[in-house]
Parts: structure tokens; C-alpha cells; sequence
């Protein structure tokens, strides 16, 4: 190896480490969010989905198999709707319980 030979500074420079740890703590931040956000958003869906069981659709515009497809797909809906409206708290710890499971926090 010459003295002409061309070292990438990103080889050699410790500060290059230090960003790119720093970037994948940031990634794993987000993933984490996302997937705490959609755990929430789950769990409200399970929460809601007993307040529509006991409602039942006239026979000549509903009912029927296809209208308990529907429901289960609104509820779904409906709880990503209120997860993403701030939810009901259990994002935030969620996340943090991710994060520490990783030693990322």
C-alpha cells in the first residue's frame, strides 16, 4: 500500500461510527413507534369490537355474512383511526418497553 492509495475517510474516521450508530438508533426508534402505534391501534379494535355484537341489521339491507366481514374490517378502521387521534396512551409505553427489550433507551 502507497502513499497515493486512497483511504475513504468513512474507513478511518471514529466520528463516522459514532453517525451511524446514531442513525440506527434513530431507525430503531421509528420502527418501534410504528409497530407500538400499531399494537394500539389492536388493542382498541379488540376493545371496541363487543359494542358491535349485540347490533343486528334488518334482514332486506344487511345482515348476512358479508355485513360481519364489513364490521370487522370498520372496527379495524376505527381503531387506527383513534390510534393515530392519540389513542389512548398505550403507545408510549409500548415503544418504551420495545426499546429497553433492545438496550436501545
Amino acid at each position: 500500500m502507497g502513499p497515493d492509495t486512497f483511504i475513504p475517510e468513512a474507513i478511518i474516521s471514529p466520528r463516522s461510527g459514532l453517525d451511524n450508530l446514531s442513525k440506527k438508533k434513530d431507525l430503531a426508534q421509528e420502527e418501534a413507534r410504528k409497530y407500538a402505534e400499531d399494537f394500539e391501534a389492536m388493542f382498541i379494535s379488540q376493545m371496541l369490537s363487543p359494542m358491535f355484537e349485540g347490533t343486528d341489521t334488518p334482514a332486506p339491507f344487511g345482515g348476512g355474512q358479508g355485513e360481519k366481514v364489513f364490521r370487522s374490517f370498520m372496527i379495524q378502521e376505527y381503531g387506527k383511526i383513534m390510534s393515530n387521534a392519540g389513542g389512548v396512551g398505550l403507545a408510549d409505553t409500548v415503544m418504551n418497553e420495545i426499546l429497553e427489550a433492545q438496550e436501545i433507551r
